[in-house]
């Protein structure tokens, strides 16, 4: 069984989702606040999460700038995802997620009923949902 995890890391928040067992499919799970100044960055609750979903893998975001360059935030998604490797032990892969929030932010829109507020509350999670379908419909299928 493959179970992986996609997270979209910003400065608040990061968005979590799971692929199905069989590494197809990617539904989101939850939004984690965290507070990047304060050190504080949701591993205790991301750890419950990969024992219950049983996760082997991660992938996690990495927001390039338009020109392919690193930037800070892909600075501070990389340092997570060193991170979480060591915590967990598992595998993390990297995804381009250019323009992922402005595609989960378009669909959101697109549901004429979903207000600002209510997109920003899920926001994240679809775009982790994002991220990881990207990557298991692309580089994924060889998984790590």
């Amino acid at each position: 069984m493959i179970r992986v995890m996609g997270l979209d890391v910003g400065s608040r928040t990061v968005g979590i989702a799971v692929s199905d067992p069989l590494g197809w499919t990617a539904q989101g799970i939850e939004i984690i606040r965290i507070n990047e100044e304060q050190g504080e960055f949701g591993f205790d609750r991301l750890k419950e999460l990969v024992d219950e979903y049983e996760v082997t893998h991660f992938v996690v975001g990495l927001p390039k700038n338009m020109n392919n360059s690193i930037g800070p935030r892909a600075e501070a998604s990389m340092a997570y995802g060193d991170q979480i490797k060591e915590l967990f032990g598992l595998p993390v892969a990297y995804q381009d997620e250019r323009l992922t929030t402005v595609q989960a932010e378009r669909m959101l829109v697109e549901q004429a009923n979903t207000s600002r507020a209510k997109r920003k509350k899920v926001i994240d999670k679809l775009a982790a949902v994002m991220i990881l379908q990207n990557y298991l419909d692309g580089a994924g299928k060889q998984l790590f």
